[in-house]
């Protein structure tokens, strides 16, 4: 079949693509409106890699979907028959399970914008991701129950699309964390049914291709990256340490540090926390007497003195809990510390040559502006769940091809 080209909606920093891409896709281009997670895409995936051919009457920056529904509808639908899939899901937080699922959330009305491009373009493929809480149901002004993801597969089947989605556990394809997703696939001429088929099919063999096992520990993804391997003064922030690597000792270990040069010895964004002394001791108490891979509120056994909401110190032969934006919700299981952007990265299954720009964090009111680097990896799709359910859909379509 022809190159397939693909264009990434909501992008974020570009897990998505980056496991796309992996997987033997073309991108033609992404939209993200947010700077920050734009300059980490733009990075790894077009300044580094030329993975996009973007077309002249799209500048190379950030962008909101709203404008270019406005603006360049007429070159959104001339991109019909050329573009084989269009995949991302609109901003979570409306409707996250770990947030209060505001139904009046303003985010939760790009739905109608991702409805709207899809009907523009009309590609012959749909990846949609978005969080578990995505399919449940809320009560409107008018007092009706409606569901989300019942909504957009309405929508979908309307413009000729056929529909086939499952709740998907990122640790069953070989990321180490507990994070469930709304998966929606969709296709035209093409079974999307075959697509979860194959996905569940072909994990033996890709994880046999990739040398990896399908269930990575905590330990697993991040040991080599332990304060206790050295530090060095952080490349880009003033008076902050960063990590030093140490041996390279589990697959996938050395599955993410594929590519790098051997003279590597630093991983990007491997920034430590300079945490107060009272907050080394919290830590420590913590990693003395709380239970490994728990959620811990104020006053549970083992956090008599814990002042947030809520910490898991990770299990180190367990998987790490759903990845967040908020960094201090984990403690490294035998430093006292939270992770740093790097090992974030790692649970989220970014490879180590993909460099994360922008803030580290934010705080405050800032949060709902800001997207930091903890923020970007914490929204994003796991590339390495992103390349298995891309080869699967290519799979199905070459089939039909041949």
């Amino acid at each position: 079949m022809p190159e397939p080209y693909y264009i990434d909606i909501f992008a974020g920093c570009g897990g998505l693509s980056t496991g796309l891409c992996h997987a033997g896709f073309r991108g033609l281009f992404a939209i993200e409106k947010n700077e920050e997670a734009f300059s980490t895409l733009k990075h790894n995936l077009i300044d580094c890699s030329y993975h996009f051919s973007w077309p002249t009457w799209l500048p190379v920056e950030a962008c909101d979907i709203i404008e270019l529904l406005k603006n360049n509808a007429e070159q959104l639908v001339q991109l019909r028959e050329n573009v084989v899939l269009v995949a991302g899901g609109p901003p979570c937080q409306g409707f996250s399970m770990a947030g209060k699922r505001n139904q009046r959330d303003s985010r939760n009305q790009l739905i109608k914008s991702y409805v709207g491009f899809i009907k523009l373009v009309l590609p012959e493929a749909i990846i949609f991701e978005n969080v578990h809480g995505f399919t449940m149901n809320f009560i409107n002004k008018k007092q009706k129950t409606k569901n989300y993801s019942s909504h957009v597969e309405r929508e979908l089947r309307k413009a000729g699309y056929k529909i086939s989605s499952k709740i998907i556990d990122m640790s069953e394809y070989g990321v180490p964390q507990v994070r469930k997703r709304f998966i929606l696939v969709a296709m035209r001429n093409h079974s999307p049914e075959k697509v979860f088929n194959q996905l569940e099919q072909q994990r033996e063999s890709f994880f046999s291709s990739k040398k990896l096992i399908a269930k990575t520990t905590v330990f697993d993804a991040i040991d080599d990256l332990k304060k206790g391997h050295g530090t060095v003064p952080s490349p880009d922030s003033k008076g902050f340490q960063a990590g030093q690597y140490g041996p390279q000792g589990s697959a996938y270990q050395k599955f993410m540090r594929n590519k790098l040069s051997k003279q590597t010895k630093i991983a990007d964004s491997h920034r430590f926390v300079n945490h107060r002394p009272t907050t080394i001791k919290l830590h420590e108490e913590l990693l003395a007497n709380a239970p490994r891979g728990k959620r811990l509120a104020p006053g549970d056994v083992g956090a008599a003195n814990l002042n947030r909401r809520g910490v898991t110190v990770l299990d180190p032969n367990g998987l790490a809990p759903t990845l967040t934006s908020i960094p201090d919700e984990m403690i490294h299981y035998s430093e006292p510390r939270i992770l740093t952007v790097r090992e974030h990265a790692r649970l989220q299954s970014f490879p180590d040559w993909f460099h994360f720009k922008g803030k580290y964090t934010s705080g405050g009111q800032r949060r709902k502006q800001e997207v930091p680097r903890y923020t970007q990896i914490g929204n994003a799709v796991p590339p390495l769940f992103a390349e298995q359910i891309g080869k699967a859909l290519l799979e199905v379509l070459n089939e039909n091809e041949q």
